[in-house]
């Protein structure tokens, strides 16, 4: 469905739960024990949303499941008070999946609303197996009957249920069976949940059935079960994100309006903050459900195994971030989020309840590590016949096949003594294999290939990324190719681009930023390296006087970019020009500085009356601040990347493989938790790098991308300390299975990561004012 149609149904939904007060209803429901939760059924057979995904042979609207995922996504933000999930999602799911004469009946009975079937499929607490096992059952061919004994639990909608699907094993054989309510020796025992919907535990108490009664039966049954809870799934974590965002609304609007000590408390920085959380993670999720729903739309191009292991990855992603928004939401209420009285109290139950049918985060994290068999990557050799593209349709080729080329070029290609290191490698290091990959036409994967770049789409470049950082390979200084280079596509002159792009393609300009000074860091406005224009026999220049600090490796480069003042009179940010200069030029000291890890990595610059060309201002005179922005947004583009947690992540799995870690439940839920966190930041950077690849301007909402990266690195980094146990504490490298390790350069190197491009507490204001737009 087109981004048009899909919105209009989401607009519709959405006026829909408003007309009804459908949040309004939910609380009068659960202050009413008696109430049934599908007492407004009857609307929801009107808009045909009980048929939503089931085909227009039955009456059905025959929607995808990211055109549902939208209805469902309302029905969070709106707590719905209909079972909505139950029965149209998995009970009309499994239905529909059956295709057989008997499903048929009863899903059009459904779609009429003359039926509100439960999925009863569940046989223990936690248990999240469709391999049922403990209901007892015979099918008797000769009699023309089955027989059933035991019970299944958490079973939803309760009393509202007209019957149950009741999937089986008979005679080794799966069975689905339609169970009617009334069937002699059936009971069910009703439990209250906290959102006041209801619960129920069937018995089968010697149950005989017809053979009617069965829907379907062998390996059909069984398939059709596995892809409806995946896609179920699926459409929980919309209904769940729904709620989140609605908790985050309420929230940003309490933060403007209530006031303390004098102020509006959204004013106060510590809040600010905790509601910025709730938004990178709210925001990830999203990035994650819009990937997971392009995969689940399409059942019969993805492997079973592949959807369940997504299903499970987004229903962990989107509960953890509905959880963390209900607890933020009513902390940041303070004493009336805790009541009932408080319009949040019903959404916090809603997640509560959520968050738990159908598996819960840990659950979830557990089954993605099984199915997608998560730990180490293997070094398996790859062969590939043939020349290495310099260029191609990169959208063409499967994802399968790019990965293998580019494992196989560097299988090939890149050197072993440089695979793993552990500290950021130098140009004399790299210089070598910089040109290899220049030669072949990749030096830039991001760039359009009408400037010399492989105009990578953005999976291919998630996917580039993930290949160079398992096999180990070290970064190249790559400030020409990450930053400067995309910026002169966008805002260079034609000469300028004529001029520098293609020696960074060659290697002959290695570039660095200028930025940082003393007394002006994060906040790059107060800058006071000065440029005055001049002119003399030579031409139009500028005299450059000052100093720049944490300009990284600035001794390996060639050319630095730099913000310069230009009007000293002016206000801060209008007196700021960008200028390109060659480090060669007279009047230029370079000092290096050394680091935590003892790498001289940074380094100050000084310029003392060093003349630049004045073709080489980027943009307007005093519109450098423009230039500036436009910068950043590469730049915490690049550092919000999946790359240095992608590496970390790697360095992590080699260690534990050494030392068979992963048999450690507590170690694999912790890795497994940190692979999911790398993998949705992945989705998330998908959005930002395609915004890029459209010519647009980056929003500011890209901060969200360096945050979460970064402390995601961090998080890694001390993982690996600790799981390193007493080498944690040796300095420099030591041996891992023939291979260079360093225990503790993820650690030190994520902790520049959030504070270089801007410390991440400079990026959470940022999202404070541009974003959640929040009172200073």
């Amino acid at each position: 469905m087109d981004h048009e149609s899909l919105t209009a149904i989401r607009l519709a939904a959405v006026d829909y739960f408003t007309r009804s007060k459908s949040a309004e209803r939910c609380r009068s429901y659960f202050l009413n024990p008696d109430a049934n939760e599908a007492e407004g059924w009857s609307d929801l057979v009107a808009l045909g949303w009980p048929g939503m995904l089931a085909p227009e042979s039955v009456g059905g609207l025959d929607l995808d499941l990211t055109t549902a995922a939208a209805i469902f996504h309302a029905a969070g933000e709106h707590v719905a008070p209909e079972p909505l999930l139950a029965v149209a999602g998995l009970s009309a799911l499994l239905l529909a999946k059956l295709q057989t004469p008997a499903a048929n009946a009863l899903l059009e009975e459904l779609v009429a609303g003359r039926q509100l079937p439960a999925l009863a499929w569940q046989e223990r607490i936690g248990d999240l197996s469709v391999e049922p096992s403990l209901l007892a059952c015979e099918f008797r061919p000769a009699e023309s009957s089955v027989h059933l004994q035991g019970k299944r639990i958490m079973v939803l909608p309760g009393s509202a249920a007209t019957g149950w699907l009741v999937p089986v094993q008979a005679n080794a054989e799966p069975l689905l069976l339609w169970v009617p309510r009334g069937t002699a020796g059936v009971s069910e025992s009703l439990t209250r949940l906290v959102d006041g919907s209801e619960s129920a535990t069937v018995c089968f108490d010697k149950v005989s059935l017809p053979a009617t009664a069965i829907l379907a039966q062998g390996a059909a049954a069984h398939e059709a079960l596995r892809y409806t809870l995946a896609q179920g799934l699926v459409l929980q974590a919309a209904e769940l994100l729904g709620a989140g965002w609605a908790m985050y609304e309420q929230t940003l609007v309490y933060l403007r309006t209530r006031t303390q000590f004098g102020k509006v408390i959204g004013a106060f920085q510590a809040l600010q903050h905790r509601a910025v959380d709730m938004f990178i993670h709210l925001e990830v999720a999203r990035s994650a459900l819009d990937e997971v729903l392009a995969i689940a739309s399409d059942p019969a191009g993805v492997a079973i195994e592949r959807l369940e292991a997504e299903a499970s990855r987004i229903n962990a992603r989107c509960t953890a971030a509905a959880l963390q928004a209900s607890r933020s939401a009513v902390q940041l209420h303070g004493a009336i989020g805790y009541t009932q009285e408080c319009g949040l109290s019903i959404y916090y139950k809603r997640t509560l309840k959520l968050s738990a049918w159908l598996g819960n985060v840990t659950a979830h994290q557990r089954r993605y590590a099984a199915l997608s068999e998560v730990g180490p990557h293997t070094d398996e050799a790859v062969n590939w016949d043939g020349e290495f593209p310099r260029s191609a349709d990169w959208s063409t080729m499967s994802e399968a096949e790019f990965r293998r080329m580019v494992r196989a070029f560097l299988q090939q290609r890149y050197p072993e003594n440089l695979r793993y290191l552990s500290h950021r490698a130098r140009w004399s290091e790299m210089r070598d294999w910089y040109l290899v990959l220049s030669a072949q036409g990749w030096i830039a994967p991001g760039w359009p290939q009408s400037h010399g770049g492989m105009g990578l789409p953005a999976d291919k470049m998630i996917a580039w990324i993930e290949e160079l950082e398992q096999h180990g390979v070290a970064r190249a200084p790559d400030q020409g190719i990450i930053m400067i280079g995309p910026l002169l596509i966008q805002h260079g002159t034609p000469e300028q681009q004529q001029r520098f792009l293609p020696g960074i393609l060659s290697g002959d300009y290695i570039w660095c930023q200028g930025y940082s000074e003393p007394n002006a860091g994060s906040d790059l406005a107060s800058v006071r390296t000065e440029a005055v224009q001049a002119r003399d026999a030579d031409g139009d220049h500028f005299v450059v006087n000052g100093q720049k600090i944490w300009t990284t490796l600035a001794q390996d480069a060639s050319h630095i970019f730099m913000l310069v003042r230009t009007d000293r009179d002016a206000k801060k940010q209008e007196g700021i020009s960008f200028v390109l200069c060659d480090l060669a030029t007279p009047g230029i000291t370079i000092r290096p500085i050394y680091t935590l890890a003892g790498e001289p990595e940074f380094c100050e610059v000084f310029f003392d009356n060093v003349r630049v060309p004045a073709e080489n201002l980027v943009g307007k005179l005093h519109g450098g601040w423009t230039i500036a922005k436009a910068l950043l947004g590469f730049e915490r583009l690049f550092v919000g990347s999946p790359k240095q947690p992608q590496y970390a992540l790697g360095q992590l799995a080699r260690l534990a493989q050494s030392r068979q870690l992963f048999a450690d439940p507590v170690f694999a839920q912790r890795y497994t938790a940190l692979s999911l966190d790398v993998a949705d930041l992945c989705a998330a950077y998908t959005g930002f790098a395609n915004i890029v690849k459209a010519g647009k301007p980056l929003p500011a909402s890209v901060s969200l991308l360096k945050i979460w990266a970064s402390e995601t690195y961090h998080r890694i980094g001390a993982l690996l300390v600790e799981a390193s146990e007493e080498q944690g504490a040796v300095a420099g490298d030591h041996d891992l299975e023939g291979q260079p390790f360093n225990a503790l350069s993820s650690l030190i190197g994520s902790t520049s990561a959030m504070i270089y491009g801007g410390t991440n507490e400079i990026q959470r204001n940022i999202l404070v004012r541009q974003v959640l737009d929040l009172p200073s």
